[in-house]
């Protein structure tokens, strides 16, 4: 089925609506709350004290010479095993194979990102990417979005998707990302929420779309908007 067109203006509006929600807000301030504390590692044990020695008496040495007595009358000597896997209970075959299985699973194939002729074409026409693709968290929807920027170019030409070369704004970057397989639209919500947060705690009180055109703006600039915001989101464990 295929997704509705949004324009990067009607996203912005979206994902604003989403952050201005009660339901952002407990996320954005509760997380940390539900987050497992990290654990500590054990202090460590103090150096043991040497008792003092007796008046009268020699101090011995730490570790007492081996002596080299002989084994009692009708019990034979204890030898030390010649191999190593004498001392384990389970086979060695069977500990590889153990723990090759709780290795976790080999990550799927990255898809490339289209050529510069799939960054002018209409997005449309990628909605084929899309067949058989699963959903990704949103810290993972912004690191494509930050891809298709890096790759394809960014731009803040005013309430356009993309200009004549092929370059998004903030927004068409992650609707463009989001067509190209990478997120659903509700993810896409949220991964523009977490941009607005990371907004917020800037300073900066408007919506995306202004800070993208905003004079002075540059690529760098967005690209780092996306860096903390995924920093954001991935310690919220989104």
């Amino acid at each position: 089925m295929d997704s509705p067109l949004l324009t990067p203006d009607q996203l912005d509006q979206q994902v604003s609506r989403l952050h201005d929600s009660e339901a952002w807000e407990r996320i954005v301030t509760g997380w940390g709350d539900t987050a497992p504390p990290r654990a500590l590692p054990p202090a460590p044990l103090p150096d043991p004290v040497p008792a003092a020695p007796r008046p009268g008496t020699l101090p011995t040495p730490d570790t007492p010479p081996a002596l080299d007595t002989p084994p009692m009358p009708g019990r034979p000597a204890s030898a030390p095993p010649t191999d190593w896997r004498h001392l384990l209970s389970v086979p060695v075959d069977r500990l590889v194979d153990e723990a090759l299985r709780a290795l976790p699973p080999a990550a799927p194939a990255e898809r490339r990102l289209p050529g510069r002729l799939g960054a002018i074409l209409p997005d449309r026409l990628h909605a084929w990417r899309r067949i058989g693709g699963s959903d990704v968290p949103p810290s993972v929807h912004l690191a494509h979005a930050r891809l298709i920027l890096t790759e394809w170019g960014w731009q803040n030409t005013p309430y356009r998707l993309r200009n004549a070369r092929g370059a998004r704004c903030l927004c068409g970057a992650m609707l463009t990302a989001h067509r190209l397989g990478y997120g659903s639209l509700d993810t896409v919500d949220r991964a523009g929420a977490w941009v607005i947060t990371e907004l917020r705690a800037q300073g900066w009180t408007d919506l995306i779309g202004p800070w993208n055109r905003y004079p002075g703006r540059t690529a760098t600039d967005a690209l780092a908007l996306l860096d903390a915001s995924i920093r954001r989101a991935s310690e919220a464990g989104h």
